[in-house]
């Protein structure tokens, strides 16, 4: 098994792994982030201010792995958990008035990998499946013994435009869609040194750790904390270290209560003083060896959840004064559904929308963009004919049925189910509700494999504020770059 295959099956199976912990912790809200007071306002089905046609400061929201379906289905399940029917409900970027359909092939791949598509995001420039922010003709550009020119990514540009840039993940910050942020190498798989292969290091090239800690950003935040320590890499080097001496503001933290010390307040103050712009911490959160865990399983201890990311982020990167650019990813709602486990999947899209709820109270629309998109989608289906206020999760009972629906084997199946994934149907199997509506159910699938793939289906693009006007139609995943891009050029 090649170097690549082994690291990316381990990124993937850490999900189906974690599928047994059970253990659900209670969500943290800010009361102020609640649907009914922050849209109390404006219209309740699109929100579409007076734009501006240019943002001081653009929120990228990318759900990893989260196609139409997984939105469909995440809102009946928000709207259900609160005690509503769902079908009718709405999760928060859903109300943005400027949307599109994008398409997210790779340059030779039908059906995508994160790799290629945050590439194309963050460069403008498609590549192949499994690389990182790299052209087929110039798989060693950034290498020191190359002399290939590797693309400009949005970070890149936002810098050049004096902007801050900050990058927040639920997976580990050297994962191919914050890497394709701040990084370039020919393979996902180099996340730290032990897995460059022998070509890589003939050109000089370097891990993502490396690349991550040597790029200008202002704020990371993630997990990951693996890649960067002297005793987990072959070179030894100690790159928290070099994080925090790069300048009296450089500071690494690895705990929610730390993070959530370093928020300024609506009022600009906090007890680091940071409406000083001279004292603004550059921060390098990592909170979690590997993937910090899903929302229902978090240690709320130890590790903070994405909205509270988010909080911080926005208040430490509004606190310069500079404008800014952040890219905010739920990444854990594609592994759920590689183990083909709904209730994570919902939850971690259900956490996105109230990420996406707390940016939006925390930001003027008149000088920010919000987008939310997907890199990719999961062949992950809603059927069956299930009557208005079924639970999502649960088995299907048809309009004024006594019983559940039965397939041609006379057994009961459920509304939701995957066409690839590690558990297949069994016409001996007997589902029943308590089963199927429990945390760790994994759907069945019709095809076995030993992790669910991808699917190769458009997208969707949501935006609001300034310069969302410019979103609509059916686009290629690269322009969404242009988008982003116009906003830095003025």
């Amino acid at each position: 098994m090649t170097h690549y295959a082994a690291h990316f099956k381990k990124a993937l199976f850490i999900s189906t792994a974690l599928l047994s912990l059970g253990c659900q912790a209670a969500s943290v809200q800010d009361k102020s982030d609640d649907d009914s007071s922050l849209f109390a306002t404006t219209n309740p089905a699109h929100l579409k201010p007076a734009k501006s046609h240019t943002a001081k400061n653009i929120i990228l929201f990318i759900g990893d792995g989260m196609g139409i379906s997984t939105i469909t289905a995440a809102r009946i399940f928000d709207g259900q958990n609160k005690g509503l029917q769902g079908e009718d409900h709405m999760l928060s970027f859903e109300r943005f008035g400027d949307i599109a359909l994008v398409k997210t092939y790779n340059l030779d791949s039908q059906v995508p990998d994160s790799a290629g598509t945050a590439s194309a995001i963050s460069t403008g420039l498609k590549t192949q499946i499994g690389k990182v922010s790299v052209q087929p003709d110039a798989l060693y550009a950034g290498c020191a013994n190359s002399a290939d020119i590797a693309p400009t990514t949005l970070p890149d540009l936002a810098k050049q435009a004096g902007l801050a840039v900050g990058i927040v993940t639920t997976t580990r910050l050297t994962h191919a869609t914050p890497a394709a942020f701040y990084g370039h190498n020919k393979s996902r798989d180099f996340e730290s040194d032990m897995f460059l292969d022998d070509d890589a290091k003939n050109m000089g090239c370097t891990d993502f750790a490396t690349q991550m800690i040597d790029a200008n950003l202002d704020l990371a935040l993630g997990g990951g904390r693996d890649a960067f320590i002297d005793t987990e890499r072959d070179d030894g080097v100690n790159l928290i270290t070099q994080w925090d001496d790069k300048s009296a503001s450089h500071k690494t933290i690895s705990t929610r209560a730390e993070l959530m010390s370093t928020i300024v307040s609506q009022d600009g103050t906090n007890t680091q003083n940071t409406q000083n712009t001279q004292n603004i911490p550059n921060i390098l959160g990592l909170f979690a060896d590997s993937h910090m865990a899903f929302e229902v399983d978090r240690p709320q201890d130890t590790e903070p959840s994405l909205t509270e990311m988010t909080q911080a982020a926005i208040h430490n990167l509004t606190a310069r004064q500079t404008g800014y650019f952040l890219m905010v990813e739920a990444g854990r709602i594609d592994h759920a559904h590689h183990g083909t486990n709904a209730y994570r999947a919902l939850s971690e899209t259900t956490e996105l929308s109230r990420a996406v709820q707390a940016a939006l109270a925390r930001t003027n629309p008149e000088e920010t963009l919000i987008l939310v998109t997907a890199d990719h989608s999961h062949p992950f289906t809603i059927a069956g004919y299930a009557q208005r206020g079924n639970p999502i999760l649960g088995l299907v009972k048809s309009i004024g049925a006594e019983d559940y629906a039965r397939d041609l084997n006379d057994n009961t199946y459920t509304t939701l189910g995957y066409y690839t994934g590690p558990v297949v149907s069994d016409p001996r199997e007997t589902l029943t509700d308590n089963i199927v509506q429990s945390e760790n159910f994994q759907q069945r699938s019709t095809i076995e494999l030993e992790s669910g793939a991808h699917s190769g289906e458009d997208v969707m693009l949501y935006a609001y504020g300034a310069g969302a006007q410019y979103v609509g139609g059916a686009i290629d995943q690269k322009e969404i770059f242009d988008i982003i891009k116009r906003n830095f050029a003025n």
